[in-house]
């Protein structure tokens, strides 16, 4: 199956369940950073639109235990930014309609919460096709270490995600019935 018809097909899936929208559990989140040892206290997050797994609760969270959060920028050129942003901040409504914050404090996060239109086995990841987050996982890798976590409901995985040499795939999915890694 093409890119183009998962994505439809995931879209419709996604639109159709949003009031059963699933809840990843906060603390499986927190409990699997401990597990793994993870120290990084910062996290870029994504304000959620069109019937994506809701991060601000877990955003919240982890602003209420002191890390740094972010949402992304869109510049100009297309390129992917995140910038510092507080639950309290204002935010601003972007080219594309996704509230984001002002581009004051640019921040590279250690945890990068990544939406997602379906996943696979092997933590490919199909987006809406504009490799925004593709080309951040890259600009990423040659600055820290940090972690990458997809976030879906478990109904978006399906058999084989069909990657090219652009695809980057992510360290961790969270669903609300399990964790890949």
């Amino acid at each position: 199956m093409t890119k183009f018809k998962i994505r439809k097909k995931i879209l419709n899936l996604r639109k159709q369940n949003f009031n059963k929208n699933p809840k990843i559990d906060i603390n499986k989140l927190l409990n699997f950073l401990i597990k793994k040892k993870f120290t990084g206290k910062s996290i870029g997050g994504y304000y959620p639109v069109n019937y994506e797994v809701d991060d601000l609760k877990i955003l919240k969270k982890f602003e209420d235990k002191k890390y740094k959060i972010s949402l992304p920028v869109i510049r100009k050129n297309n390129e992917m930014n995140f910038y510092c942003w507080s639950s309290k901040d204002i935010l601003k409504i972007n080219k594309f309609g996704i509230p984001e914050p002002e581009e004051n404090k640019l921040i590279y996060p250690d945890i990068l919460l990544v939406p997602l239109v379906a996943f696979d086995n092997n933590l490919y990841r199909l987006g809406y096709g504009g490799g925004y987050y593709d080309r951040y996982i890259k600009k990423l890798i040659n600055k820290k270490k940090f972690l990458s976590i997809g976030l879906a409901a478990s109904y978006q995985k399906i058999k084989k995600i069909p990657f090219n040499k652009h695809d980057m795939r992510l360290d961790v999915i969270f669903t609300e019935k399990y964790i890949l890694t």
